[in-house]
Protein backbone atom coordinates (compact mmCIF):
# COMPACT_ATOMS: atom_id res chain seq x y z
CA UNK A 1 0.00 0.00 0.00
CA UNK A 2 2.86 2.35 0.81
CA UNK A 3 4.36 1.73 -2.67
CA UNK A 4 1.04 2.42 -4.38
CA UNK A 5 0.67 5.63 -2.42
CA UNK A 6 4.17 6.74 -3.37
CA UNK A 7 3.51 6.06 -7.06
CA UNK A 8 0.28 8.03 -6.91
CA UNK A 9 2.08 10.96 -5.31
CA UNK A 10 4.77 10.92 -8.05
CA UNK A 11 2.07 10.88 -10.74
CA UNK A 12 0.58 14.02 -9.27
CA UNK A 13 3.86 15.90 -8.73
CA UNK A 14 5.81 15.14 -11.94
CA UNK A 15 3.53 17.05 -14.36
CA UNK A 16 3.80 20.06 -12.09
CA UNK A 17 7.62 19.95 -12.38
CA UNK A 18 7.66 19.97 -16.21
CA UNK A 19 8.37 23.47 -17.51
CA UNK A 20 6.82 24.07 -20.93
CA UNK A 21 9.24 25.25 -23.65
CA UNK A 22 7.77 27.85 -25.97
CA UNK A 23 8.90 28.39 -29.56
CA UNK A 24 11.33 31.20 -30.23
CA UNK A 25 9.48 34.42 -31.02
CA UNK A 26 9.59 35.53 -34.66
CA UNK A 27 11.99 38.27 -35.60
CA UNK A 28 10.39 41.72 -35.42
CA UNK A 29 9.61 43.22 -38.84
CA UNK A 30 12.19 45.35 -40.56
CA UNK A 31 11.52 48.93 -41.63
CA UNK A 32 13.12 48.63 -45.07
CA UNK A 33 13.82 46.01 -47.72
CA UNK A 34 15.68 47.25 -50.80
CA UNK A 35 16.45 45.05 -53.81
CA UNK A 36 19.04 45.61 -56.57
CA UNK A 37 18.97 43.42 -59.68
CA UNK A 38 22.06 43.05 -61.87
CA UNK A 39 22.29 41.31 -65.22
CA UNK A 40 23.27 38.11 -66.97
CA UNK A 41 26.19 36.62 -65.04
CA UNK A 42 26.67 33.32 -63.29
CA UNK A 43 27.81 32.79 -59.71
CA UNK A 44 31.32 31.71 -60.71
CA UNK A 45 31.79 34.84 -62.84
CA UNK A 46 30.99 37.10 -59.90
CA UNK A 47 32.10 35.56 -56.61
CA UNK A 48 35.85 35.83 -56.18
CA UNK A 49 36.26 37.97 -59.29
CA UNK A 50 38.78 40.79 -58.64
CA UNK A 51 36.78 42.95 -61.07
CA UNK A 52 34.09 43.23 -58.37
CA UNK A 53 35.91 44.04 -55.12
CA UNK A 54 33.03 46.01 -53.59
CA UNK A 55 30.39 43.32 -54.08
CA UNK A 56 32.74 40.58 -52.92
CA UNK A 57 33.60 42.65 -49.87
CA UNK A 58 29.91 42.86 -48.96
CA UNK A 59 29.56 39.10 -49.51
CA UNK A 60 32.44 38.39 -47.12
CA UNK A 61 31.25 40.83 -44.47
CA UNK A 62 27.52 40.07 -44.58
CA UNK A 63 25.65 37.22 -46.27
CA UNK A 64 25.85 35.16 -49.45
CA UNK A 65 23.32 32.68 -50.82
CA UNK A 66 25.52 30.05 -52.47
CA UNK A 67 22.71 27.85 -53.81
CA UNK A 68 20.47 30.40 -55.53
CA UNK A 69 19.12 29.83 -59.05
CA UNK A 70 17.27 32.02 -61.50
CA UNK A 71 14.01 30.69 -62.90
CA UNK A 72 14.27 31.21 -66.64
CA UNK A 73 15.92 32.90 -69.60
CA UNK A 74 15.79 35.72 -70.70
CA UNK A 75 15.60 38.52 -68.13
CA UNK A 76 11.98 39.60 -67.94
CA UNK A 77 10.56 36.35 -66.53
CA UNK A 78 12.88 36.58 -63.53
CA UNK A 79 11.92 40.19 -62.82
CA UNK A 80 8.26 39.16 -62.79
CA UNK A 81 8.96 36.15 -60.59
CA UNK A 82 10.68 38.39 -58.01
CA UNK A 83 7.73 40.81 -57.90
CA UNK A 84 4.61 38.87 -58.94
CA UNK A 85 5.52 35.25 -58.23
CA UNK A 86 5.05 34.08 -61.81
CA UNK A 87 6.75 34.17 -65.18
CA UNK A 88 4.30 36.46 -66.94
CA UNK A 89 6.27 36.38 -70.19
CA UNK A 90 9.67 35.42 -71.54
CA UNK A 91 9.53 38.09 -74.25
CA UNK A 92 11.81 40.99 -73.32
CA UNK A 93 9.95 43.12 -75.88
CA UNK A 94 6.50 42.42 -74.43
CA UNK A 95 4.31 45.52 -74.20
CA UNK A 96 1.30 44.03 -72.43
CA UNK A 97 -0.31 44.91 -69.11
CA UNK A 98 -0.32 42.50 -66.16
CA UNK A 99 -3.45 42.44 -64.00
CA UNK A 100 -2.47 39.60 -61.65
CA UNK A 101 -1.49 39.63 -57.99
CA UNK A 102 1.81 41.34 -57.28
CA UNK A 103 3.95 42.98 -54.62
CA UNK A 104 2.35 46.41 -55.12
CA UNK A 105 -1.07 45.04 -54.15
CA UNK A 106 0.39 43.30 -51.12
CA UNK A 107 2.29 46.36 -49.89
CA UNK A 108 -0.55 48.79 -50.56
CA UNK A 109 -3.08 46.63 -48.72
CA UNK A 110 -0.71 46.36 -45.75
CA UNK A 111 -0.14 50.12 -45.66
CA UNK A 112 3.53 49.85 -46.62
CA UNK A 113 5.28 52.43 -48.80
CA UNK A 114 7.31 51.54 -51.88
CA UNK A 115 9.34 53.13 -54.64
CA UNK A 116 11.33 52.19 -57.72
CA UNK A 117 14.51 54.25 -58.12
CA UNK A 118 15.51 53.86 -61.77
CA UNK A 119 18.65 55.27 -63.35
CA UNK A 120 18.07 57.08 -66.69
CA UNK A 121 14.28 56.94 -66.27
CA UNK A 122 12.83 59.37 -68.88
CA UNK A 123 10.39 60.93 -66.37
CA UNK A 124 8.79 60.22 -63.01
CA UNK A 125 5.91 57.77 -63.39
CA UNK A 126 7.10 56.75 -66.85
CA UNK A 127 5.62 53.44 -68.03
CA UNK A 128 6.41 53.72 -71.74
CA UNK A 129 8.82 51.77 -73.90
CA UNK A 130 12.55 51.45 -73.34
CA UNK A 131 14.75 54.46 -74.08
CA UNK A 132 18.37 53.42 -73.95
CA UNK A 133 20.10 53.09 -71.55
CA UNK A 134 16.81 52.83 -69.57
CA UNK A 135 15.25 49.41 -70.05
CA UNK A 136 11.56 48.93 -69.31
CA UNK A 137 11.74 45.15 -69.02
CA UNK A 138 13.98 45.56 -65.97
CA UNK A 139 11.09 47.32 -64.17
CA UNK A 140 8.07 45.01 -63.91
CA UNK A 141 6.14 47.71 -62.03
CA UNK A 142 5.76 49.53 -65.36
CA UNK A 143 3.59 46.62 -66.57
CA UNK A 144 1.35 46.29 -63.49
CA UNK A 145 -2.21 47.43 -64.15
CA UNK A 146 -2.44 48.58 -60.53
CA UNK A 147 0.35 51.08 -61.20
CA UNK A 148 -0.56 52.13 -64.74
CA UNK A 149 -4.19 52.89 -63.81
CA UNK A 150 -3.36 54.85 -60.67
CA UNK A 151 -1.31 58.07 -61.06
CA UNK A 152 -0.55 58.11 -57.33
CA UNK A 153 1.05 54.68 -57.58
CA UNK A 154 2.79 55.43 -60.88
CA UNK A 155 4.43 58.42 -59.17
CA UNK A 156 6.39 55.92 -57.07
CA UNK A 157 8.55 55.14 -60.11
CA UNK A 158 11.19 57.84 -59.88
CA UNK A 159 14.64 58.73 -61.22
CA UNK A 160 17.50 57.34 -59.16
CA UNK A 161 18.60 60.70 -57.76
CA UNK A 162 15.41 60.85 -55.70
CA UNK A 163 16.92 58.22 -53.42
CA UNK A 164 19.42 60.69 -52.00
CA UNK A 165 16.69 63.25 -51.33
CA UNK A 166 14.62 60.60 -49.54
CA UNK A 167 17.63 59.40 -47.54
CA UNK A 168 18.53 62.94 -46.46
CA UNK A 169 14.91 63.69 -45.52
CA UNK A 170 14.52 60.49 -43.52
CA UNK A 171 11.75 59.48 -45.90
CA UNK A 172 12.92 56.15 -47.28
CA UNK A 173 10.08 53.79 -48.28
CA UNK A 174 9.54 50.42 -46.68
CA UNK A 175 10.28 48.60 -49.94
CA UNK A 176 12.32 49.75 -52.90
CA UNK A 177 13.87 48.41 -56.06
CA UNK A 178 17.12 50.09 -57.15
CA UNK A 179 17.63 49.86 -60.91
CA UNK A 180 20.92 50.71 -62.64
CA UNK A 181 20.68 51.38 -66.37
CA UNK A 182 22.08 48.99 -68.96
CA UNK A 183 25.54 50.56 -68.95
CA UNK A 184 25.87 49.96 -65.20
CA UNK A 185 24.08 46.68 -64.49
CA UNK A 186 26.69 44.43 -66.19
CA UNK A 187 24.45 44.00 -69.25
CA UNK A 188 26.35 46.33 -71.62
CA UNK A 189 29.67 48.11 -71.84
CA UNK A 190 30.12 51.21 -69.69
CA UNK A 191 29.72 54.48 -71.58
CA UNK A 192 33.42 55.31 -71.53
CA UNK A 193 34.65 51.96 -72.85
CA UNK A 194 33.29 50.44 -76.04
CA UNK A 195 34.04 47.71 -76.99
CA UNK A 196 34.77 46.12 -73.64
CA UNK A 197 35.47 42.81 -71.96
CA UNK A 198 33.15 40.94 -69.64
CA UNK A 199 35.26 42.05 -66.68
CA UNK A 200 34.85 45.67 -67.84
CA UNK A 201 31.08 45.22 -67.58
CA UNK A 202 31.37 43.70 -64.13
CA UNK A 203 33.79 46.39 -62.95
CA UNK A 204 31.37 49.10 -64.09
CA UNK A 205 28.55 47.43 -62.17
CA UNK A 206 30.77 47.18 -59.11
CA UNK A 207 31.62 50.89 -59.26
CA UNK A 208 27.93 51.69 -59.60
CA UNK A 209 27.16 49.62 -56.52
CA UNK A 210 29.85 51.31 -54.47
CA UNK A 211 28.69 54.77 -55.49
CA UNK A 212 24.94 54.14 -55.41
CA UNK A 213 24.31 51.71 -52.58
CA UNK A 214 27.39 52.57 -50.56
CA UNK A 215 25.59 55.48 -48.84
CA UNK A 216 22.84 53.08 -47.73
CA UNK A 217 25.33 50.55 -46.39
CA UNK A 218 27.05 53.37 -44.53
CA UNK A 219 23.80 54.73 -43.10
CA UNK A 220 23.41 53.48 -39.51
CA UNK A 221 19.63 53.90 -39.43
CA UNK A 222 19.06 51.99 -42.65
CA UNK A 223 21.40 49.18 -41.68
CA UNK A 224 19.87 48.85 -38.21
CA UNK A 225 16.35 48.34 -39.54
CA UNK A 226 16.92 47.41 -43.16
CA UNK A 227 17.87 44.63 -45.53
CA UNK A 228 19.64 45.11 -48.86
CA UNK A 229 19.39 42.26 -51.37
CA UNK A 230 21.75 42.34 -54.36
CA UNK A 231 20.33 39.90 -56.89
CA UNK A 232 21.14 38.84 -60.45
CA UNK A 233 18.30 38.29 -62.89
CA UNK A 234 19.80 35.23 -64.59
CA UNK A 235 23.05 33.41 -65.20
CA UNK A 236 24.89 33.51 -68.50
CA UNK A 237 22.79 32.28 -71.39
CA UNK A 238 24.19 28.74 -71.68
CA UNK A 239 23.54 27.99 -67.97
CA UNK A 240 20.03 26.53 -67.72
CA UNK A 241 20.37 24.72 -64.41
CA UNK A 242 17.01 24.93 -62.56
CA UNK A 243 15.74 27.10 -65.40
CA UNK A 244 17.89 30.24 -65.28
CA UNK A 245 21.22 29.09 -63.92
CA UNK A 246 23.33 29.55 -60.80
CA UNK A 247 23.50 33.17 -59.62
CA UNK A 248 25.08 35.10 -56.74
CA UNK A 249 22.77 36.80 -54.23
CA UNK A 250 24.38 38.97 -51.56
CA UNK A 251 22.41 40.21 -48.55
CA UNK A 252 23.55 43.06 -46.29
CA UNK A 253 21.99 44.51 -43.16
CA UNK A 254 22.47 45.02 -39.46
CA UNK A 255 20.70 41.75 -38.62
CA UNK A 256 22.68 39.61 -41.04
CA UNK A 257 25.01 37.29 -39.11
CA UNK A 258 28.63 38.14 -40.03
CA UNK A 259 30.05 36.23 -43.00
CA UNK A 260 26.91 34.09 -43.35
CA UNK A 261 27.05 31.46 -46.09
CA UNK A 262 23.77 29.75 -46.85
CA UNK A 263 23.54 26.65 -49.01
CA UNK A 264 19.74 26.50 -48.88
CA UNK A 265 18.08 26.25 -52.27
CA UNK A 266 16.47 29.53 -53.31
CA UNK A 267 14.96 30.98 -56.47
CA UNK A 268 13.56 34.39 -57.40
CA UNK A 269 10.21 33.75 -55.69
CA UNK A 270 12.14 33.63 -52.42
CA UNK A 271 13.18 37.27 -52.97
CA UNK A 272 9.49 38.16 -53.21
CA UNK A 273 8.52 36.07 -50.19
CA UNK A 274 11.40 37.46 -48.15
CA UNK A 275 10.69 41.08 -49.08
CA UNK A 276 7.14 40.75 -47.76
CA UNK A 277 7.88 38.54 -44.74
CA UNK A 278 10.71 40.77 -43.52
CA UNK A 279 8.33 43.76 -43.58
CA UNK A 280 5.66 41.85 -41.65
CA UNK A 281 3.33 41.51 -44.65
CA UNK A 282 1.45 38.20 -44.75
CA UNK A 283 0.43 38.20 -48.42
CA UNK A 284 2.37 35.90 -50.78
CA UNK A 285 1.61 36.45 -54.49
CA UNK A 286 1.94 33.52 -56.88
CA UNK A 287 4.79 31.08 -56.34
CA UNK A 288 6.05 33.04 -53.34
CA UNK A 289 3.28 31.34 -51.34
CA UNK A 290 5.32 28.13 -51.37
CA UNK A 291 8.78 29.69 -51.45
CA UNK A 292 11.36 29.42 -48.72
CA UNK A 293 11.75 32.73 -46.89
CA UNK A 294 15.38 33.78 -46.46
CA UNK A 295 14.84 34.54 -42.77
CA UNK A 296 18.31 33.34 -41.81
CA UNK A 297 19.59 36.61 -43.30
CA UNK A 298 17.59 38.89 -41.01
CA UNK A 299 16.64 36.85 -37.94
CA UNK A 300 20.08 35.57 -37.01
CA UNK A 301 21.10 38.06 -34.36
Amino acid sequence: MRLLGLLALIAVLVPALVVPVSAAPPAPPLEHVFVVMLENHSYDQVIGNPAMPYLNGLAKRYGLATNFYANTHPSIGNYFMATAGQIVTNDDHWEGVFDGDNIVRALTKAGKSWRVYAQSLPAAGYAGCSKYPYSKHHIPFAYFKDVRDNPALAANIVEYGQLWKDLEAGALPNYAVLVPDKMNDAHDCPAAKRPCSDDDQLAAADRWLEQNIGPLVNDADFMKNGLLVIDWDEAEEHDHEHGGGHIAVVVAGGRVPPALRSDRFYRQESVLATSLAALGVSARPGASAGALVMSEFYAGR
